[in-house]
């Protein structure tokens, strides 16, 4: 049987989590909009113990939580809802990094095709990006800074901490996509300094279809955002549409179980990656990135083309050689590229990442079907 070890590109919904999604699909099917009888009042109380569970991750309150599609549509509603705030201030500068994920690097591009100016971060060689560059790019005029807290492709670990220290005495706002760390990796998203922050259901054993937005206020102020499409006012008039109650709680449940067990699961794939890292080491392969989440790593083994070792690990491990977003396009990954590694790096790259119903590596298996193509 093949073993899963595709988790960043998604990870399987837990039982809990999809009993209680079942249970309110069937049994308290309401529409949380409706306000006249006791189906709708317990959807209603459904969402909002939902939009505590999510708060409780980031020690936000829940009323700065709103819910959406996934961690694409949070960081389209961070990004582009600030477009009329940053016209109305003559603040139309956007700072981000040529690490992101393509959910924030295209509305970013869409806004600078609408005459922002942005500032791309270079990546330094392990993936992070450069504080020092950073700091130079600030300015009076800076709108937004946005900067992911674990990369999708190699795991870096970005420096939010010291990104919220430098910007501490900064008007611009802060937005976090937080896909692949939210309620995994349970440090520095609670810092207040950030003003936004982006989840996703399907990346912490909830379902697809499910995210949030986390607003923080300052002080009393509210984010200027504006919605970015019409129809119906939910969500504080910011997402509109009927809510997915099913898929809503279920996401609460999994930010829940992610609270309680964050540093069980912590210890689990750390242990699992130090014995694929060892088999790694013993094949002459490099790892891509450094200081990176224990739940990924991405490796090349000189020689070795990632679709040819693809190819010959099938039945053995699913993994693969990037962004599921961005699978159907043969282009080298932007991310490796930004780290400056070579072309031959980059086309043998190859991202294994783990979960929490990961039990065992196949190692030897691993070793064996790679050594053959050497």
């Amino acid at each position: 049987m093949t073993i899963y070890l595709d988790f960043n590109a998604t990870t399987p919904v837990l039982p809990e989590v999809a009993d209680l999604i079942y249970k309110v699909m069937v049994e308290e099917y309401g529409n949380a909009g409706s306000r006249t009888h006791e189906y709708g009042v317990a959807a209603k109380r459904a969402v909002e113990i939902a939009r505590a569970q999510v708060a409780n991750i980031a020690k936000a309150d829940k009323t700065e939580v709103i819910f959406t599609s996934g961690a694409t549509e949070s960081n389209n509603i961070a990004i582009l809802g600030l477009r009329e705030f940053a016209e109305q201030s003559g603040k139309k500068h956007i700072i981000t990094s040529k690490l992101e994920h393509k959910a924030v690097l295209e509305p970013i591009e869409h806004l600078e095709q609408q005459g922002f100016e942005v500032t791309y971060l270079n990546a330094e060689a392990g993936g992070q990006v450069d504080i020092a560059q950073l700091k130079a790019a600030l300015r009076d005029d800076t709108v937004l800074v946005s900067i992911m807290h674990i990369n999708n492709e190699t795991g870096a670990i970005q420096p939010i901490r010291e990104i919220c220290q430098l910007m501490a005495g900064h008007e611009a706002y802060l937005h976090v996509d937080a896909a692949q760390s939210f309620g995994k990796y349970p440090f520095d998203l609670d810092n207040p300094r950030i003003d936004f922050i982006s989840v996703s259901g399907h990346k912490l054993y909830a379902p697809k279809g499910v995210g949030a937005l986390i607003m923080r206020r300052r002080g009393f102020i509210k984010p200027p955002l504006k919605p970015i499409y019409f129809g119906g006012g939910q969500e504080k008039g910011l997402r509109p549409g009927t809510l997915a109650t099913p898929l809503i709680a279920g996401l609460g449940l999994a930010c829940e179980l992610a609270s309680k067990n964050a540093e069980k699961w912590l210890a689990h794939v750390s242990e699992l990656k130090t014995n694929f890292t060892a088999a790694v080491s013993e094949l002459g392969g490099e790892v891509n990135g450094h200081n990176t989440s224990p739940y990924v790593i991405n490796f090349s083994v000189p020689g070795i083309n990632s679709e040819a070792a693809m190819v010959k690990l099938k039945g053995i491990i699913a993994v693969s050689n990037g962004s599921a977003c961005t699978s159907s396009s043969y282009t080298p990954s932007h991310v490796l590229t930004a780290m400056g590694l070579d072309a031959d790096r980059i086309a043998g790259a190859i991202r294994v990442s783990f979960g929490i119903t990961t039990e065992e590596l196949p190692v030897t298996e691993i070793a064996a079907a790679l050594r053959t193509l050497l």
